[in-house]
């Protein structure tokens, strides 16, 4: 099969060598007749001309492989009629738990709360984890996982999407009406929710003010999710007791963004999970073959759903 390589030119010395040999049948390449491909594997900065990404003559294509999670800036794209499938990579995930688990840990013992200053303070204990609520908006893949590595440490976990999908071991919560119930036992806030119509601004200043006051919410979802604004005055009310951010609307975050200073805000620089390329290239090859096959495609977006 002939699959045209879609990425920048940084990404091409990594990727390149570990999807030929989970492919090794592949004949992967950046250049030629765009009609003479059988699929495309894209990662955005695509193309690095900063023109938008063109698919229309890719007419050949049988799918077109996101190596991102996230397929926000390109579902809309009005050339790209051939099947989109997301990147749901084992090694992204084992990341994005690794991440929330040492972010919720550090929330819930309240680590920042012993100060190096020679003043004894032992009076400061944390609650077990079974005494501590801990809500994860978003139970796809990254949410589910994050989910049931944190119940099995005892947390008190709930989840809330908008299906109100359940998983073992997680209290679901669903749809409109089910959010605020979620937010308001949410002592621990977890956003993993993709970028769409839905869910920008989710977390605006009605919806931070149901948190129990003084949460922690951790975002390595999407900047979107959040206001901004919203966010760093449910800060200073001390509504919210801290605020972990991986994610932003403009990356990387500018160095006179009020999150850089805000002492209520502990900025991360968009590496809570990464997709690896050494095990997403195993998923890219069954992918490719499933296309050449005519069979299921794993992970396909709904378009509709804008994931």
């Amino acid at each position: 099969m002939k699959v045209f390589f879609a990425v920048r030119d940084a990404l091409w010395d990594e990727w390149a060598p570990h999807l030929r040999a989970a492919c090794p049948e592949m004949e992967l390449s950046r250049e030629g007749d765009p009609a003479s491909f059988d699929a495309v594997i894209y990662a955005p900065g695509w193309p690095e001309d900063g023109h938008a990404a063109d698919f229309a003559p890719f007419t050949r294509a049988r799918v077109v492989q996101s190596l991102w999670a996230g397929v926000e800036r390109i579902v809309g794209n009005p050339t790209l009629t051939q099947p989109l499938c997301r990147m749901v990579d084992p090694g992204l995930a084992r990341g994005m738990v690794e991440y929330c688990t040492g972010w919720v840990m550090r929330a819930h013992l309240g680590m920042d709360a012993y100060a190096q200053d020679g003043v004894w303070r032992n009076h400061v204990v944390p609650p077990l984890a079974d005494e501590r609520s801990v809500v994860i908006l978003g139970m796809g893949e990254l949410g589910r996982a994050v989910g049931q590595a944190l119940a099995g440490l005892g947390f008190r976990v709930a989840g809330w999407s908008a299906s109100g999908r359940e998983v073992p071991g997680i209290a679901a919560f669903g749809g409109a009406d089910g959010l605020p119930r979620a937010l308001q036992r949410a002592e621990i806030l977890v956003t993993l929710l993709p970028d769409t119509p839905d869910t920008r601004d989710l977390m605006d200043a009605a919806r931070l003010a149901l948190l129990p006051r003084g949460g922690w919410l951790i975002n390595p979802g999407r900047g979107t999710l959040i206001d901004d604004d919203a966010l760093i005055a449910a800060l200073d009310a001390g509504q919210l007791g801290h605020a972990v951010l991986d994610v932003f609307r403009t990356e990387p975050l500018p160095p006179t963004h009020p999150f850089w200073s805000h002492p209520g805000v502990t900025v991360t620089p968009h590496i809570a999970a990464d997709t690896r390329a050494a095990t997403a290239a195993v998923v890219v090859a069954d992918n490719l073959r499933r296309a050449m096959a005519g069979q299921p495609l794993r992970y396909l977006v709904d378009r509709a759903r804008g994931y």
